[in-house]
């Protein structure tokens, strides 16, 4: 679980800010809208071959 602290005079806008980066660096919101739906396990062999591929075009 992620967690911000706020330091003195420090604005709350500024550590929901923090917050937000902190948890989009550690992949969470990526995770959280994977599992927001039920994937086949067809499905998610066809999206990780995609993605591979893409991968290697780069």
């Amino acid at each position: 679980m992620s967690k911000v602290e706020l330091g003195p005079n420090e604005p709350l806008e500024k550590a929901l800010k923090r917050f937000k980066k902190k948890i989009e660096r550690e992949g969470i919101l990526k995770v959280l809208k994977a599992r927001k739906h039920y994937e086949k396990p067809s499905e998610m062999r066809r999206r990780k071959a995609r993605s591979s591929r893409n991968r290697r075009k780069f």
